[in-house]
């Protein structure tokens, strides 16, 4: 690559480590501002839900918009968005500031992410060099989100808004250099056809009904009646939105890239590894602050393991890539997974961090095989003018999956009598059943394979 080239991607693994970091600064943040704020504990869990709900509702508009109406055009203006509603979130004096703050920052990220991904797998050639591009983005992600658990302990012991105002100040500095080194790719030609408004409004509907649905899983005090009435929505969204799809002269969403078997079973292994790892990481976060006692300092610490993802996602994963396949190395991540919440099933109230720390390297590893690949086998082999959709379904896989993930193992711990240790114990079998659904899921693709070959 030449130096635009490296500039280029340099932005871009910037964005997505912005938005990694953002969410996990936040995640040790939460005590402490509903502390300062005056929050019940399940108003401020919508401070993380708003983000969720609003990440996963708009991801596939926003891949597609970045398709038809330029992807830098896209990246660079819901970056502005992103820096602008997340300054305001640092000077929220009220809740349900920081809650709407929140809302519009996550609906930026999915306007956002999307169009970053889809500027790589359009500007590097597939294979080997776009295999590594890749691998290089998905590293940088998770480094974000394994190192935002620190700098979040960090800023939040001196004061929790700074956890907003840090973002600001690099989302301008990658505001500043995206302008310079993304080059324009101008508008697509649509060819006279309009927008598809009706498909916008439908596939926008349908996914945050569904999401705010899972959402309601973690409050189950509260009643059925309610969520299954919002997921009964959710699915006539959906429905009314393929009718009409099938129907419309330019369709927001070519359902053909859904007969994609590859692609399916990329975004369905990512939904489930993501709910496990959210899933376990919001056990092991509480657990540590409730059980143990540590400080929020002190927590991000001890998760800092994970993020061995940083350093061996772009430099071991490519080789094992090339020598084994995407399937291969995503299910050998998935296994390891699989293995780490298995060995973290016997905490107690006094487990020492030794004794934990196989758990937290496990899973860098296993975020270093499986995260990058998944972003790969989600994307090979689809048409450059599809690849800003590619990216908004594997994102909405992702988001979909750590809102499901942190939804179910919130309402088990909430479900099972006894001590609160007993509740994170049989919680933590939730992340396990993920990960070798998801383990089960690659399998049979590999099976597959064979079968054709």
């Amino acid at each position: 690559m030449d130096a635009r080239a490296w500039g280029m991607l340099i932005v871009l693994c910037g964005a997505i480590f912005l938005e990694g970091i953002d969410v996990a600064m936040l995640n040790v943040a939460l005590p402490t501002i509903r502390e300062d704020l005056n929050m019940s504990t399940g108003a401020v869990s919508w401070v993380m839900s708003a983000y969720v709900l609003a990440y996963a509702g708009f991801m596939l508009l926003g891949g597609r918009t970045a398709d038809l109406l330029g992807r830098r055009r896209m990246f660079l203006f819901w970056l502005t968005v992103f820096l602008v509603f997340s300054g305001l979130g640092g000077f929220a004096t009220e809740g349900w500031m920081l809650i709407v703050a929140r809302f519009v920052t996550g609906a930026s990220a999915a306007f956002m992410t999307p169009a970053g991904l889809s500027i790589i797998t359009t500007s590097f050639p597939e294979g080997p060099q776009r295999n590594r591009a890749l691998l290089f983005y998905a590293g940088t992600a998770a480094g974000g989100f394994s190192l935002g658990l620190v700098i979040g302990g960090l800023l939040t012991a001196v004061d929790w808004r700074l956890v907003f105002f840090v973002p600001v100040v690099l989302a301008a500095l990658i505001l500043a250099m995206g302008t310079a080194f993304i080059p324009n790719d101008g508008r697509p030609e649509r060819d006279g056809k309009g927008f598809d408004v009706t498909g916008a409004i439908g596939v926008t509907s349908a996914m945050l009904l569904l999401v705010y649905g899972v959402v309601r899983l973690e409050h189950p005090a509260r009643g059925w009646g309610w969520t299954i009435a919002v997921f009964t929505g959710g699915a006539a969204a959906l429905i009314g939105f393929v009718a009409s799809e099938r129907r419309a002269a330019a369709p927001l969403v070519r359902l053909g890239i859904l007969r994609s078997a590859t692609l399916m079973r990329a975004n369905l292994a990512a939904m489930l590894f993501a709910g496990s790892f959210f899933g376990f990481q919001f056990i092991a976060v509480f657990y540590l602050q409730e059980i143990r006692d540590w400080s929020t300092l002190e927590t991000s610490f001890a998760m800092l393991a994970i993020g061995a993802d940083a350093v061996l996602a772009p430099t071991v994963t490519p080789r094992l890539v090339e020598r084994f396949g995407n399937l291969r190395v995503i299910l050998g991540g998935l296994v390891l997974a699989a293995l780490a919440y298995a060995l973290f099933l016997p905490i107690d109230g006094d487990t020492s961090y030794l004794t934990m720390f196989p758990t937290m390297l496990l899973l860098g590893l296993a975020f270093a095989l499986a995260y990058g690949p998944l972003t790969i086998a989600a994307t090979d082999g689809i048409d450059e003018a599809e690849q800003g959709l590619a990216g908004g379904l594997l994102y909405t896989s992702f988001q979909f999956g750590a809102a499901l993930g942190l939804s179910v193992v919130t309402a088990v711990m909430a479900g099972v009598s006894g001590s609160e240790l007993d509740g994170f114990r049989t919680a933590l079998t939730v992340p396990l059943v993920g990960a070798l659904l998801g383990g089960s899921v690659i399998v049979f693709g590999l099976r597959k394979r064979a079968r054709i070959g």
